[in-house]
């Protein structure tokens, strides 16, 4: 790969919009110059990109496996008064149990694609998934981890795979279920695993975390011997987990300890910036506050936690604590990064009854704002240097068709951003996306969408078949 010069008519800058901006890029990919209102006059080898220039969006919650789910738990059971999280969550493990190797690589090759062609640059996979469907290890104990690792390298998306230690099945170190089998490890085998894949991932330029599934899912005492290990591997290192998602998980925690969800986390753990609390969906003000203050990031999923039933993260506690956010697909009703954008948005207005909710002081244009805040978080969240179009950064990028019929003629960047986020049917915009300064998507299509795509129905066909 050679360096490469990019001008754009108008880039998304993390310290705003700016036009005529050239942007240089060294053979890894890395932006070693990003120099704005360089007039109008393009060098002769730059690729010149005509629409609004976005940075790539970090996708910080991803489950591959469940994209072929998508579709097969939206009824009621004739049986059920309350179809719940509860329910949809016992019809995904038994669609989880039979996966196969070669099927869990093809359903994420095509997701990972999906993402790429909707405008995210990099996911976070939290992998759980990790036995044969009677829940022994394979031979190779790294066999499905190293199926996303290698989907992600052949599609060209950045990656910071997160395998989850997932233990018991409620507070207080219950036993698992029997639909949890596939999922468990203990603590010195995931720690063994971790380093096993760890220069996997450094070597295509991704990045290996952690996934404490849940504070129902790991006792404290197997949480500490986690930590302790990660800091030997890698100090750094991301840590996601589940938390706070369902009130009746906040009910089980505060049976359990006494002490909420978060309010328990804050107080047990060291949590810091390197921390993700995925959904984070029922906090207190005061947890929020805390929260924040920790540096950590909330991770919001809001067409899956809208699906779910979940609830509404109430962003206005946490932003006025000066909380981090960013955006996952986590189940992936939905893999479009502005359809999250907008969702989120919008459960803010029906929550507060107000509009652009999600402005802040310095960015009016709620766009804008969101796009900022969440490619700033989920690059937190990832661990990886890809926090947009800024010097040092990973040039993952996105570019805006400005002949788009909802974007054309608009008068300003904000605006055509806007309408790709709230009018457009927001994938359609999407004209090309670049990871590390290599055009992946071309005219809003992936080289491998199609043969990938017949290989994802295939694989749901067969699974769907031995049901």
């Amino acid at each position: 790969m050679s360096a490469t010069t990019f001008f754009a008519k108008c880039a998304l800058l993390p310290s705003g919009w700016a036009n005529n901006v050239l942007l240089n890029c060294s053979e890894q990919g890395v932006l070693v110059s990003v120099q704005a209102d360089q007039g109008d006059v393009v060098p002769q080898q730059a690729v010149r990109v005509e629409g609004p220039l976005l940075p790539g969006m970090p996708n910080l919650h991803s489950h591959a496996f469940q994209r072929a789910f998508a579709g097969l738990s939206e009824y009621r059971n004739a049986t059920l008064s309350n179809d719940s999280f509860w329910t949809w969550r016992k019809l995904m493990y038994q669609f989880a149990k039979a996966i196969t190797p070669a099927q869990l690589t093809a359903i994420a090759r095509a997701l990972y694609i999906e993402m790429l062609q909707a405008g995210y640059t990099s996911v976070c996979e939290f992998h759980y998934l990790h036995h044969t469907p009677d829940g022994q290890p394979y031979a190779d104990d790294a066999t499905l981890s190293t199926c996303l690792v290698e989907a992600a390298s052949q599609v060209g998306i950045g990656l910071t795979l997160m395998p989850v230690l997932y233990q018991n099945s409620g507070f207080g170190g219950l036993a698992p279920i029997a639909g949890q089998s596939r999922f468990l490890r203990n603590t010195d085998n995931m720690l063994a695993l971790l380093a096993r894949l760890k220069p996997l991932c450094e070597a295509q330029g991704g990045r290996v975390g952690v996934a404490p599934h849940s504070l129902r899912a790991v006792t404290p005492q197997a949480l500490t011997h986690l930590l302790q290990g990660l800091k030997s591997l890698d100090a750094t290192a991301p840590i996601h987990i589940h938390i706070a998602e369902q009130m009746a998980e906040v009910h089980a925690c505060v049976q359990w300890s006494g002490q909420r969800p978060v309010q328990w986390l804050l107080e047990h753990m060291p949590v810091d910036e390197r921390w993700c609390l995925v959904h984070a969906t029922h906090m207190t003000p005061e947890e929020s506050a805390g929260a924040a203050r920790s540096g950590a990031v909330a991770g919001i999923c809001p067409t899956t936690e809208a699906n779910l039933g979940d609830g509404i993260f109430d962003a206005a506690s946490w932003l006025s604590a000066g909380g981090a956010w960013g955006l996952g697909s986590d189940s992936h009703v939905c893999v479009n990064a502005a359809e999250e954008l907008m969702q989120f948005e919008y459960s803010q207005r029906l929550a507060t009854h107000r509009r652009n909710v999600l402005a802040t002081e310095r960015q009016h244009s709620v766009a804008t704002a969101m796009m900022l805040s969440a490619v700033a978080g989920g690059a937190q969240a990832s661990g990886r240097a890809v926090t947009g179009l800024a010097v040092g950064q990973q040039f993952d990028a996105v570019a805006l068709d400005p002949t788009h019929s909802v974007l054309a003629e608009l008068p300003t960047p904000q605006h055509m951003l806007a309408a790709h986020v709230f009018a457009s049917h927001r994938q359609s915009a999407v004209d090309a996306v670049w990871v590390a300064g290599k055009q992946v998507v071309n005219h809003g299509r992936h080289a491998m969408a199609s043969q990938s795509a017949q290989a994802f129905v295939a694989a749901r066909r067969t699974l769907l078949a031995s049901d």
